[in-house]
């Protein structure tokens, strides 16, 4: 069988920069107590009117297309993790492939907040290993500025926006994608939610005074699972796959904060010199981090090197993936 190999990576990040100093203006904060608390210096913003999730997608989708030599009629299926869609219906998935050309093919979201990615690259290996499709871009992309609430000064660092796309493709050589856990808890979304906004408290007066609309977060809940979660995920897909610290050329973590991603490495026996970080110019992306951490990263990258990817996110859901690299 077939197994589905990461064949191109691009991503994308808005031009807007809010470093710690500008925050420090907003809120009562300052660059030490970020920085010590989060690894976070800067953070990218999405500016101008009318704009979504989905257009930092499509500059993703379009910059991975042209650099693989991949035509947009050739694409099977587009699938895009998003807790920030740029509408309730239609899904962003659809909306980024009119943006990029693609016509006529399988477009949907998955929403698993911050472990979205590992969700949708875990969903979309199934088209490619059941042999129903060749060609499939799964995208992570989130516009968090438009859900943060910047009066709050322990939520507002840690937010930015940014989009990653990758593609997946057919491999017989023993490349790709070779194993993955997706795990989840509803008992965890009291700690870390957008209360308003869906069926359940539609949009109202009252839902927009008490600021419903905005991310909350019970940072030490959240800090406590996060961080026995992903690094017990992380060691779960190691010792089923028989490979030892050394064996891992790389840990591709999501970037939520840097003590959780030190404690995650050091579980794993991985030293923090095989571990991707861009948390710093970045923040917390979403679904748009680990994407955006193999974009980075990808010169950096070997034929055969092991990859072990790791999210955890709110709901609670969390996971991990083990992929051997393509090229």
């Amino acid at each position: 069988m077939s197994k589905a190999a990461i064949t191109g990576i691009h991503g994308y990040v808005p031009d807007y920069v809010l470093t710690n100093a500008e925050l420090e203006r907003m809120v009562d904060t300052n660059d030490e107590w970020i920085t010590t608390r989060t690894g976070i210096k800067e953070r990218h913003i999405l500016k101008g009117e009318g704009m979504g999730s989905s257009h930092m997608g499509a500059k993703a989708v379009a910059g991975l297309l042209e650099k693989t030599n991949t035509k947009p009629e050739e694409v099977d299926l587009l699938i895009c993790a998003t807790t920030t869609p740029d509408y309730i219906f239609p899904c962003t998935a659809n909306l980024i492939s009119d943006m990029v050309g693609i016509r006529n093919v399988g477009g949907f979201d998955i929403q698993a907040a911050c472990s979205g990615f590992l969700y949708a690259l875990t969903v979309g290996t199934q088209f490619i290993e059941s042999g129903k499709y060749r060609k499939v871009v799964v995208v992570g992309a989130d516009k968090m500025s438009a859900i943060t609430d910047y009066t709050d000064r322990t939520t507002c660092v840690l937010f930015g926006d940014g989009a990653g796309a990758v593609l997946l493709e057919p491999n017989d050589d023993g490349y790709g994608v070779l194993d993955s856990i997706i795990r989840s808890d509803g008992s965890g979304q009291q700690h870390l939610f957008q209360k308003a906004g869906g069926s359940r408290y539609p949009p109202s007066h009252e839902t927009v005074e008490k600021r419903w609309h905005y991310v909350y977060q019970d940072g030490p809940s959240v800090f406590k699972f996060a961080v026995k979660n992903m690094a017990d995920v992380s060691a779960e897909i190691m010792e089923r796959n028989h490979l030892a610290g050394d064996d891992v050329a790389w840990l591709v973590p999501h970037q939520a904060n840097k003590r959780i991603i030190d404690a995650t490495a050091n579980r794993m026996g991985i030293n923090t010199n095989k571990v991707m970080m861009n948390i710093h110019k970045y923040g917390n992306t979403t679904a748009a981090t680990i994407p955006l951490c193999l974009f980075d990263y990808e010169s950096q990258l070997n034929k055969g090197d092991n990859l072990v990817l790791a999210a955890f996110g709110g709901g609670f859901t969390w996971g991990a993936a083990y992929v051997k690299w393509a090229y």
